[in-house]
């Protein structure tokens, strides 16, 4: 069972309608008791970091993710802001983040003079893999994926980083740190590519 946490954020509607099709149990988690029936846990997130810890620490479900991702080791994925939370913290706040994998949220910065480049990081790009994990099993380079962001997740581990994306250079796309996944597109809103994404991760 996939537990897509509902906390006020994130486009709950979009994943449940990708499981719905490919005939994968979920439930839309609202409270402790329904984090607690899962096997996998999506953590969605959009907006502004210290939104998104404010409602996530008010919707009652915050001790429940942690038991069961750090006590039970059960597979959880964050998904845009929600892998931003991931993090110790970020620059666009001031509240401590999850903690779940090393690292800082750090501002897109355009060099001086750039007329060809705009923030937010918004449309299609590519996903480079430079470690081989399950989670994207049948993706590759090519994949394209949807990302909205103007901030981004920097690893202290380097063998956290599974995948690049090059926007104003370099940046992880894609984070791990045992369990914990964090992706910084949209599946939900990347066609094929995200709808092998989330199948991959149902099957972890």
């Amino acid at each position: 069972m996939i537990a897509l946490i509902d906390y006020g954020l994130g486009n709950i509607k979009a994943f449940a309608n990708v499981y719905s099709t490919l005939n994968i149990p979920f439930v839309i988690a609202k409270k402790s008791e329904d984090v607690q029936l899962a096997d996998k846990i999506i953590l969605p997130g959009v907006g502004a970091f210290d939104f998104a810890m404010q409602q996530l620490n008010n919707s009652g479900m915050r001790d429940a993710l942690n038991e069961m991702v750090l006590i039970k080791k059960v597979p959880v994925i964050g998904i845009c802001v929600g892998m931003q939370m991931l993090a110790n913290g970020s620059e666009e706040g001031n509240l401590p983040g999850l903690g779940w994998i090393d690292g800082e949220v750090k501002k897109f910065i355009l060099p001086q003079g750039s007329d060809k480049m705009r923030i937010p990081h918004m449309g299609w790009n590519n996903m480079k893999p430079i470690k081989q994990v399950s989670l994207l099993n049948g993706l590759d380079q090519e994949s394209k994926f949807y990302f909205l962001h103007s901030y981004y997740f920097k690893c202290h581990v380097p063998e956290n980083i599974i995948a690049l994306t090059d926007y104003l250079g370099e940046f992880e796309s894609v984070v791990k740190n045992e369990n914990v996944y964090g992706i910084q597109f949209h599946p939900e809103k990347s066609h094929s590519w995200g709808i092998k994404l989330l199948e991959n991760f149902a099957k972890l």
